[in-house]
């Protein structure tokens, strides 16, 4: 089977991680993932993934809940994307697959600090890696860390993992009426307001010319049909 892009970047939402669960990482999930990223590595691909922490802790939404100062709550949703790929590189490592993760946030007992060069070292050795801590910064969402690592490790495309089949004009689980866009400009996602993927991501895409698409992880080799460039989910250029 060939592949169209050869490097990839997977951004996977912390939410993801819940599956059907309320709160906390459903195991059956980490091990549905694992497995897809399985198929693609057999096929040659490097991938590296960005993870969120929305599934234990999100920072803006706590801040006001609880009157914390923002900066605090977001180094405390960070903390929460490292547990969530710590959670993943565990179902690869049972599936056989090298990984590493490494932290926008030096905590050299469980992971390694982000180094673009031995980032970019770990993906020409196969091996797949996970960036968490988002970018090290408060006030930055982890969309935004996904399309600055892509940039930075010279993928080709970025992929939005989600839960839907792509990006509608409303929410499709709320709003039965809502119309699915196959393709996209990055400008239309600004103007329309489509809050599928953070603007600040996706101006940096559109400034480095990375396309973007966003798509149903939880489909059967839907991973695998995405990198050899079938036309799913909702392709933004």
């Amino acid at each position: 089977m060939k592949v169209k892009y050869s490097r990839v970047l997977l951004k996977l939402s912390g939410e993801a991680f819940l599956s059907k669960l309320d709160h906390g990482i459903d195991a059956s999930l980490c091990a549905h993932l694992a497995a897809q990223i399985k198929e693609i590595t057999k096929l040659g691909v490097e991938i590296a993934l960005v993870v969120g922490g929305g599934n234990i802790f999100r920072g803006m939404p706590a801040s006001e809940k609880f009157k914390m100062e923002r900066t605090v709550a977001d180094y405390m949703g960070m903390v929460a994307t490292v547990i969530n790929g710590l959670a993943l590189q565990s179902a690869l490592e049972n599936e056989g697959i090298s990984s590493r993760v490494m932290t926008a946030i030096p905590m050299d007992k469980i992971a390694e600090p982000y180094i673009r060069r031995r980032a970019m070292r770990h993906l020409e050795k196969k091996r797949v890696v996970i960036f968490v801590a988002g970018t090290g910064n408060p006030y930055f969402t982890t969309d935004t860390a996904a399309a600055l690592r892509s940039v930075e490790i010279g993928a080709e495309i970025l992929f939005k993992a989600t839960k839907v089949d792509g990006v509608y004009s409303a929410d499709p689980l709320q709003d039965k009426e809502a119309v699915f866009f196959k393709k996209l400009k990055y400008i239309d996602l600004i103007h329309r307001q489509l809050k599928v993927i953070d603007s600040t991501a996706v101006t940096l895409c559109m400034e480095n010319k990375l396309p973007i698409t966003i798509f149903n992880f939880t489909k059967e080799s839907n991973l695998k049909k995405a990198v050899s460039g079938e036309e799913i989910g909702t392709f933004i250029s």
